[in-house]
């Protein structure tokens, strides 16, 4: 048996040409232009690369897309300054401020400021007490990202075992909570959990989310389960000669080439989870600006 391969790519621009319709539709019928801030602080590398994407695909959906850059001594009182003025615009339905923040600025006290209908990355604590209560919430892109792909994989997911490995609050907790919503049943497990490979191989999905490069091993997993790798790990090349030059590769928490062999169905890395949240980025701002707007 090899497992099928969960095409992150192609579910992505699924999520985006669907964004793209809805906001021709609210153009035309509302006259509202969906509008998403990105604040960026600082100049580090990773985290340019992000907001230009972010930016260039806000604007192929047809949204507004604005992006703030603030230098690397921006202070806490300017950032949550500019915060609280995107609040106030309403031509800006979605702030997202790119983490992580440079050193000597609070980022709870940033995420805090955001208000929670405009909170698109899904990390304040309003939404994420909204998510946790069953009511309407804005959820945090990747989670948002991974329970899609499972719909989109299994379909009813009602009834079925799902392990969690992992209690982020970006994606750890909020995955088993919208597991919860589709009547799975749920089990939180962590790198201290005892007898971890024993819980995993319990799943009949199992969503690796610790941060730790091919933690999760093929006899970890449930034969035909379905494995959804959050994980993004850079490690040297197995190539001596490119690991000696300091080359480095993307893997996932899941020992990728051996649990083809176990799997039903699995998520690569890259190529899987990571190209869901933007895309999901996007769906968020579409649902933020219709519910400031009062549509449904």
């Amino acid at each position: 048996m090899t497992a099928d391969i969960i095409d992150g790519k192609l579910h992505a621009a699924r999520v985006r040409a669907d964004v793209a319709q809805a906001v021709a539709e609210l153009r035309a019928t509302h006259g509202l232009q969906p509008g998403l801030a990105v604040v960026l602080v600082g100049d580090d590398p990773a985290s340019q690369v992000y907001v230009r994407s972010k930016g260039e695909h806000s604007l192929a959906a047809g949204m507004r897309s604005v992006t703030h850059r603030l230098s690397g001594d921006t202070t806490q009182g300017e950032l949550l300054q500019l915060i609280a003025a995107l609040n106030a615009d309403p031509a800006v339905h979605g702030i997202l401020v790119q983490l992580p923040l440079p050193l000597g600025l609070d980022q709870q006290a940033a995420i805090a400021a955001i208000h929670p209908d405009k909170d698109v990355d899904g990390l304040n604590v309003v939404n994420a007490g909204r998510l946790v209560a069953g009511m309407d919430a804005l959820v945090p892109c990747t989670p948002l990202g991974c329970l899609l792909l499972l719909r989109e994989t299994l379909g009813d997911l009602a009834g079925l075992r799902a392990v969690v490995v992992g209690r982020s609050l970006l994606v750890g907790k909020p995955i088993a909570q919208l597991l919860l919503q589709e009547n799975c049943t749920v089990t939180m497990a962590h790198s201290r959990t005892r007898d971890l490979p024993a819980i995993c191989r319990e799943a009949e999905i199992l969503v690796a989310a610790v941060g730790r490069p091919r933690m999760i091993q093929a006899d970890w997993i449930k034969p035909g389960a379905c494995v959804i790798d959050v994980g993004i790990n850079r490690v040297p090349f197995d190539d001596p000669a490119k690991a000696a030059a300091g080359q480095t590769k993307l893997v996932g928490d899941v020992d990728y080439k051996s649990a083809l062999a176990v799997a039903g169905a699995i998520t690569p890395v890259p190529g899987g989870v990571g190209l869901m949240t933007v895309a999901m980025l996007l769906q968020n701002t579409v649902t933020a600006a219709k519910r400031q707007a009062g549509i449904a």
